[in-house]
């Protein structure tokens, strides 16, 4: 197995002491922290116009973090593809890629915030086909020489774009949809998936085979492709790792449902209490619990899954201070990776 350290969003909940500055500054140090660790790969995510600051501009960031960084890849999970001009995209990427020396890996979505379309003016429905053709683009891009390209959405016209990348970037594509799924297996190098800790190991089994099913239908060979999925993980040697990370855990979660209310808003608030069947109901969707625990959960997924599996440890939570942070980036490398 592959691990990957994130999903880093930079978000700043209302009782997070810190500056926009200081997020950012903290983010590149818990990417050397997780290098150091011995973790493969860090990963950044992205959303728009979220009162916590979630973070908006995934290349930037990466670029950041390549200049910080020697070894580990560097992914965006997801990077929301129809909201971005795809040569755009394909410019970036390709700095991005040299100034790493070789270390992107370009997660792609659809998206599923209306908020963030009718911002940029896209339609929902097109989704799908805009990352499709994105997908061409790219690749087209990325190419030796000149392309043209004829879409719905975009053409281009017999165009040379430079600089090209170290490699060829690999793209993974995201989603949940049965149609994405398979999407990803017929023209991506990998799918990113997401599971709810060991609860959701059946339906990322299931992803799977969607995915191979579009590779197969696609008459593509599986060699080289890969599968990804990023999994809330939290350990300590406390005698309740739980009663550490649930508010700030709680808070992660609680957000993506108070995405769309955030809109125009220029102050974050926090969740509302958990109630006891609430805090139950979330408590079943981390792995939590001492190292030894945790890498038991996380074994799980290699037994069910295979080796081939590229893990993402999506342990960075929001409004977690720094040092305890880092502490954890540490403790999984050392407690948990080691038994892995």
């Amino acid at each position: 197995m592959h691990f990957g350290y994130g999903l880093i969003t930079c978000q700043r909940p209302p009782d997070d002491p810190r500056s926009g500055a200081d997020l950012y500054h903290d983010a590149v140090e818990r990417c050397v922290a997780a290098e150091g660790a011995g973790f493969d790969s860090v990963w950044v995510s992205e959303h728009h116009f979220v009162d916590d600051g979630y973070m908006p501009s995934l290349l930037v960031t990466a670029a950041a973090i390549a200049q910080a960084t020697s070894r580990v890849e560097i992914g965006t999970g997801i990077l929301l593809a129809p909201l971005h001009d795809p040569l755009r995209v394909a410019e970036d990427a390709a700095t991005v890629d040299l100034i790493s020396n070789g270390r992107l890996i370009l997660g792609l979505g659809a998206g599923w915030r209306s908020e963030e379309f009718e911002a940029s003016g896209v339609g929902m429905d097109e989704r799908a086909s805009r990352v499709r053709e994105t997908v061409s683009v790219l690749r087209g891009a990325w190419g030796p020489g000149p392309f043209t390209f004829a879409g719905k959405h975009y053409s281009v016209d017999n165009l040379n774009v430079t600089p090209k990348p170290a490699r060829p970037v690999p793209i993974w594509l995201g989603g949940f949809a049965p149609p994405a799924i398979r999407r990803a297996g017929r023209i991506a190098d990998g799918f990113l998936g997401s599971s709810t800790g060991t609860s959701g190991l059946a339906a990322f089994a299931q992803a799977k085979e969607l995915a191979l099913a579009g590779l197969e239908q696609s008459g593509r060979d599986r060699a080289g492709f890969t599968f990804a999925l990023h999994v809330p993980v939290y350990t300590s040697t406390t005698t309740d790792p739980w009663e550490e990370v649930k508010p700030h855990y709680a808070y992660l979660r609680w957000k993506y449902g108070d995405m769309a209310g955030a809109r125009g808003s220029a102050t974050a608030t926090g969740p509302p209490p958990l109630g006891a069947e609430q805090e139950a109901q979330l408590r079943q969707t981390i792995i939590c619990g001492s190292p030894a625990e945790v890498a038991a959960e996380i074994g799980a997924f290699r037994d069910a899954l295979g080796d081939d599996i590229h893990f993402i440890f999506r342990s960075d939570f929001p409004g977690l201070p720094s040092a305890q942070q880092l502490d954890l980036i540490g403790r999984i490398g050392s407690d948990v990776l080691s038994q892995l």
